[in-house]
């Protein structure tokens, strides 16, 4: 069940994670591999009003792209294995440029959710937006204590971002209905899974009851 949340003024971010062309687009990376994209960009609606209200707050936006170097020298074998296995291997061409792979059409961000000017674009060669990227040392030194989770997939990038952050000491939210998982069946345990233990994980919370949490915040700074 969603709960009311708060959102700390000044140290709160919102991660974007990987609402990238090669995710959310019927000729990227993820279609090859058979998952459903047109359920994985169902959450855009959502991530544009939550990006509309993180920018009025003044909220650290943060964009992820998960993609590789172009000779693949971060690709874990074990990482390439699975996506051979999956009928979309990483580096082979598709028709938005090489599948995966930085600086392709494919792997930039779909033209709704575009960064703007002076936004923090993370590009991670793994799962998780604190693996091998250097968005520790930015939170530290933007003095972020609180993250507010979208994007896809809810399974995989979401949870792997957000059990880390957990780890790190982040308070956490993730939002239900700006986030997709690449089955319809693994959507609810997912989110299900991130209260458990009191909110192990932290909290989830709708879009809405973020906006809500925000215009208080946007408010609170107005009356300051």
């Amino acid at each position: 069940m969603h709960r009311a949340c708060d959102i700390y003024p000044g140290r709160s971010a919102l991660i974007v994670i990987d609402m990238q062309r090669d995710f959310c687009s019927p000729n990227g990376y993820a279609a090859r591999a058979g998952l459903d994209v047109e359920r994985l960009a169902r959450p855009i609606a959502q991530v544009q009003r939550l990006l509309t209200a993180a920018r009025v707050a003044g909220l650290l936006v943060v964009h992820t792209r998960e993609g590789h170097q172009p000779d693949l020298s971060d690709c874990p074998p074990e990482k390439m294995r699975r996506s051979i296995q999956a009928g979309a291997p990483i580096g082979s061409a598709g028709p938005m440029g090489r599948l995966l792979v930085r600086g392709e059409y494919g792997h930039d961000f779909i033209d709704a959710l575009k960064p703007q000017a002076g936004e923090v674009v993370i590009d991670k060669p793994g799962y998780g937006a604190f693996h091998q990227t250097d968005l520790e040392g930015l939170l530290i030194s933007r003095n972020i204590r609180q993250l507010i989770l979208c994007g896809v997939t809810t399974e995989v990038c979401v949870h792997s971002t957000l059990r880390e952050a957990v780890d790190r000491g982040y308070r956490c939210t993730t939002v239900s209905d700006a986030t997709a998982a690449s089955d319809s069946a693994l959507q609810a345990p997912a989110l299900a899974m991130i209260g458990v233990e009191g909110g192990i994980f932290g909290q989830v919370a709708s879009t809405d009851q973020v906006l809500l949490a925000l215009l208080v915040t946007t408010d609170r700074k107005a009356i300051a």
